[in-house]
């Protein structure tokens, strides 16, 4: 199988940024870029020859000869595929180590900072996937360079192998230091009858309880990757609104997604999953996972 750094590109800003962060992660690991258009969106119209019969619309043709400019060194494919989207880049992700789109396509509701293709995408590729907001957007800067921490959402109670080992080594490779976030929303406020004081106490010994849970959760990785600063985070908040504040200066924020039986038939994205990818302030990883 060969695999290699793929890239989803319609010609589209958002599409753009995707492209300049898929080649530095494509030359950071020393794998091939592969740049897939999928015939059918509005760049269609907006064609010319390439030269050898090859034809990709302008704005595509654009991102392309830029990225090759700027990293010559590094291996780039561009290519159109038939088919819808979705469909095409989640069959295109098999072959991928990682799986890289821009958070809005042409003619994407400015309102909604990931579009259709990015949540279907997301819920049926077979490699982690990460989508890149451009800067038009709003939401922070999309610097492949930047220094901040890893933000990785985790569910103590039922750790996701797959998605740690992604968030750990991503900070291990980056030199960046990592945040575990959970939320327990559990009600703390239950014990109304007792005394103030007990009160208080219940609080305290619920709350370390689930400090340590997240810890224990945490600790495999924290001994296979020890040069990673790591701090966890239990949030009273909900996970969505928890991870989106931890967005804030992050470089890359980690979620998961349970694998469906059939991944091609895909798999929606839970709320938290897509509040994230539509409010974060950083590029969001999916990680799928058993």
């Amino acid at each position: 199988m060969t695999h290699n750094v793929t890239v989803g590109i319609d010609g589209s800003a958002p599409s753009a940024a995707a492209a300049e962060w898929a080649a530095r992660e494509a030359g950071r690991l020393g794998l091939p870029l592969r740049m897939i258009h999928v015939a059918g969106t509005e760049a269609d119209a907006l064609e010319r020859d390439l030269g050898g019969g090859a034809a990709l619309p302008g704005r595509v043709a654009d991102i392309c000869d830029k990225v090759a400019a700027e990293l010559p060194e590094l291996d780039v494919t561009c290519e159109v595929q038939p088919g819808h989207p979705a469909f095409t880049l989640a069959a295109a992700s098999g072959r991928a180590e990682l799986l890289v789109l821009g958070s809005r396509g042409l003619g994407g509701f400015t309102g909604l900072l990931i579009g259709s293709v990015g949540l279907r995408t997301a819920g049926r590729s077979l490699c982690p996937v990460v989508l890149v907001r451009s800067e038009a957007d709003g939401h922070g800067t999309q610097d492949g360079d930047a220094a901040g921490d890893v933000v990785v959402g985790v569910d103590s109670d039922r750790p996701a192998d797959a998605v740690l080992e992604f968030a750990f080594r991503y900070a291990a490779d980056h030199g960046v230091g990592l945040r575990a976030v959970e939320s327990r929303t559990t009600a703390h406020d239950t014990y109304t009858t007792r005394a103030p004081v007990e009160q208080a106490e219940i609080r305290e010994a619920m709350a370390a309880a689930e400090q340590l849970r997240l810890e224990d959760a945490l600790a495999v990785r924290r001994e296979k990757y020890p040069q990673v600063r790591t701090a966890a985070e239990v949030c009273p908040w909900s996970a969505g609104r928890a991870l989106v504040e931890a967005s804030r200066g992050a470089s890359l924020v980690v979620l998961g997604r349970r694998t469906a039986k059939h991944p091609l038939t895909g798999q929606h994205l839970g709320p938290v999953a897509q509040s994230v990818l539509h409010h974060a302030h950083a590029p969001v990883a999916v990680v799928p996972h058993d």
